[in-house]
């Protein structure tokens, strides 16, 4: 089976799916397109004009990273989801949760205007904050992992997978502009830590990541490198 990965560089949802195929050692190419001048055989074949797109064979097309992973993860060994029903709806509710967060994150940085960057600042770090407080958790809809270095202790998941992305983002945007907020979650940036050490996840950018990302926010006209 081809498989055929439809990339815009910086996209972390792209990112997502990277980082699967390449913990599952699956081969893949990866062809970067430009989101602002679509080719036409692109527009052709993605329903929602979005990345990633994954195509099989050069025949069967599926999109959106959450759906791709899990057809990777059901297709390919090490099996990434648990095995059992209710933590495998609760790591799906993770995912979900990683996304509402990367979109937020996103605003935060191509933010314009203070009003703008006040209000996705806000909902990002409540939701980090909320992240943070549930590692560990007593409550079983609460607890997210069990002392490992991962979510689910020690297993690499779906959920670092889509996580990842983010934490590497904040990272960036820390060394840029100190972030006191994402600073004090302690919790948080150990298990980003462990994950960006990951060669998966090292290896799931160009390898001058930062510098493009930073030339993307400057060029947005991103407060975070105003006030840098």
């Amino acid at each position: 089976m081809r498989l055929e990965l439809i990339s815009f560089p910086l996209c972390p949802f792209v990112q997502r799916s990277v980082i699967t195929l390449l913990h599952k050692q699956v081969p893949f190419t990866l062809t970067h397109i430009d989101l602002y001048h679509k080719p036409e055989w692109f527009v052709a074949i993605a329903p929602l004009g979005k990345v990633p797109c994954l195509r099989l064979d050069d025949d069967v097309v599926l999109f959106e990273s959450t759906v791709i992973n899990e057809y990777l993860d059901e297709t390919f060994l090490p099996t990434l989801h648990p095995s059992e029903a209710l933590p495998r709806a609760l790591h799906r509710a993770w995912i979900a949760f990683g996304a509402d967060a990367i979109l937020d994150q996103y605003q935060m940085m191509t933010a314009q205007g203070d009003e703008r960057f006040a209000a996705a600042s806000r909902q990002l770090f409540e939701k980090l904050e909320r992240l943070e407080h549930t590692l560990g958790g007593a409550a079983p809809q609460e607890k997210a992992r069990s002392g490992g270095p991962f979510f689910a202790g020690e297993k690499f998941s779906l959920v670092d997978a889509a996580l990842a992305p983010l934490f590497m983002r904040m990272e960036i945007l820390h060394a840029l502009r100190p972030l006191p907020r994402w600073e004090a979650l302690g919790k948080l940036r150990r298990w980003a830590a462990q994950l960006l050490e990951l060669p998966e996840v090292a290896g799931s950018v160009m390898p001058d990541f930062p510098e493009h990302l930073q030339r993307y926010l400057s060029e947005k006209g991103s407060l975070l490198l105003r006030s840098a």
